[in-house]
């Protein structure tokens, strides 16, 4: 539980129960985000025009079986392995009823907006709606990833770069290397753009076409851009670098306002697209996952115990941590 900006620790709460179309999920793991971070130190933007509030309970990148059923949810649910959406709309507007519940008014982001309790806890409450059963070839650890994998995935797919063509990605992040991932396994020529350091180093290692800094990225014929950084002058690079009459995606989110000139946009025909949830890249994160063309693992660094979460959370270092940018909480794993 969060109490406070920088302040938390487990706590013991009464176990959830399953509303009469909802289930209860017992837990195994659960990703941790640069959202969560935000959360817990405070800079979320949710926290600041009303959509969240303290004290709150995190995770929205999770894995876990179902334990158990509500009574109008089919029983055979139980005991099956399953992840979710995060966005949780009312089902009734005309947002939700034209499939766009992702961004319905009044909707629900699990663990996020709204009072929806997270999946940083044994047990999670969840509408059977918004489930999607995990295949037993696809381990724990990877299908803790498909959350953001499909964030990922929409990125990719909002790019619209097709086999032989060459994209670009800004921020060698866990959502800009899983984006790499996909596109690679599509075909498409990757390169990876960020600043120097262990972020781009480990990108490296991954194999992809090009890894550059701003000082090193070469003349090329960008037939897509995605944006998958926090830096506020990277979606105006990306329309900046993308080849004219081609797409932009941006995934990322900078912590304060980012400036961009809508005449590039214009005099250069280039569409933007936006990217909020996971929710319509779920399905192909979970299809690649399970056939092996894109493996998440590399880049998971730790997998702790709920107690070591705090520390997690505010920044604190991992002895034996690996290189990857990605942090799992095993919720099957005590400190104690």
């Amino acid at each position: 539980m969060i109490t406070g900006p920088g302040v938390g620790g487990v706590a013991d709460i009464a176990p959830p129960r399953p509303a009469s179309d909802g289930v209860v999920i017992e837990i195994s793991k659960v990703g941790i985000c640069g959202t969560d971070k935000e959360l817990f130190d405070g800079s979320m933007a949710y926290l600041h025009d009303g959509n969240a509030r303290y004290p709150l309970r995190i995770g929205h990148e999770w894995v876990g079986r179902v334990l158990e059923v509500g009574v109008d949810v089919d029983p055979s649910f139980v005991h099956r392995r399953v992840t979710g959406d995060t966005m949780l709309g009312c089902g009734q507007c005309e947002r939700c009823t034209a499939g766009r519940a992702h961004v319905c008014a009044a909707r629900y982001e699990i663990g996020v907006r709204g009072g929806w309790p997270g999946a940083l806890a044994e047990r999670l409450a969840v509408p059977v709606s918004a489930l999607h059963v995990i295949p037993e070839s696809i381990s724990d650890t990877a299908a803790a990833m498909i959350e953001p994998a499909g964030n990922a995935w929409r990125a990719f797919d909002g790019a619209g770069v097709v086999a032989g063509e060459r994209l670009l990605i800004l921020g060698p992040g866990t959502i800009g290397l899983l984006c790499a991932m996909f596109a690679r396994a599509a075909g498409v020529e990757v390169h990876l753009l960020g600043r120097e350091g262990r972020s781009l180093q480990f990108a490296r290692t991954l194999g992809f076409d090009g890894v550059w800094t701003g000082d090193t990225i070469p003349d090329l014929a960008w037939h897509g851009v995605v944006d998958a950084s926090s830096a506020t002058r990277f979606p105006g690079l990306a329309i900046d670098l993308a080849e004219p009459g081609r797409r932009v995606a941006l995934v990322g989110l900078a912590g304060s306002p980012s400036r961009v000139d809508t005449r590039d946009i214009a005099l250069k025909d280039v569409t933007v697209v936006g990217v909020l949830g996971a929710s319509a890249g779920l399905r192909p994160a979970i299809d690649a996952f399970a056939s092996g063309t894109v493996d998440p693992c590399p880049l998971v660094s730790a997998i702790v115990a709920l107690e070591e979460a705090t520390g997690v959370l505010s920044g604190g270092s991992i002895s034996d941590a690996g290189p990857g940018p990605k942090t799992l909480i095993d919720l099957q794993r005590r400190c104690r």
